[in-house]
């Protein structure tokens, strides 16, 4: 009898164990072009995974919140996002505010996102940042556990054991300056 009560116990946890949830992290994102970041989010929304935005998302990382439902987004208090018009190259090299992209980039955006830019004065190449209690009163908080928390090295037995997490890598910055938003 014990060991029918034993194998039980071992599909058990087994089974719980494929049933665990994805999580993706995003944390020191400077953005890039749109149209990589659309493509990414609407291949993570149609996933499921939960999104956990744990440092800066900025430029066109931004567009998670419009790509990915509501409650599949949470924000730690290292959370940080940073919003701007879209640009172009001009024909001199120099970055050119796109109005047609810009208004495309705040149209993705959920309402009360929306109304804390217009507040701001909209879009402009001025980064501006919602961060704090601000952007906890439009997104819930999450509280890192340890498997999503720890460092690296100290995290792969915790993570594989109770949940899978890929961090969302941004570009190099200086990769970053030759791209348009």
């Amino acid at each position: 009898m014990k060991l029918v009560t034993g194998l039980l116990a071992a599909v058990l946890l087994l089974a719980g164990m494929g049933a665990s949830h994805a999580v993706v992290r995003i944390a020191e994102d400077r953005g890039g072009r749109i149209g990589t970041y659309v493509d990414k989010y609407q291949g993570l929304r149609s996933s499921g995974e939960t999104v956990i935005i744990d440092g800066l998302c900025a430029s066109a990382c931004t567009i998670v919140l419009g790509a990915v439902a509501h409650d599949k987004i949470c924000v730690t208090s290292q959370a940080a996002l940073g919003f701007h018009a879209a640009w172009d190259f001009g024909a001199n090299g120099r970055a050119i505010t796109n109005p047609e992209a810009t208004q495309m980039l705040y149209s993705m955006y959920p309402s009360p996102v929306r109304r804390w830019i217009a507040q701001r004065g909209g879009l402009t190449p001025n980064m501006i940042f919602l961060r704090g209690k601000q952007l906890t009163s439009m997104y819930r908080p999450c509280y890192l556990d340890a498997q999503a928390s720890a460092p690296r090295s100290s995290s792969s037995s915790r993570r594989d054991r109770a949940s899978r997490q890929r961090d969302v890598i941004a570009p190099e910055p200086a990769a970053l300056a030759r791209q348009p938003d």
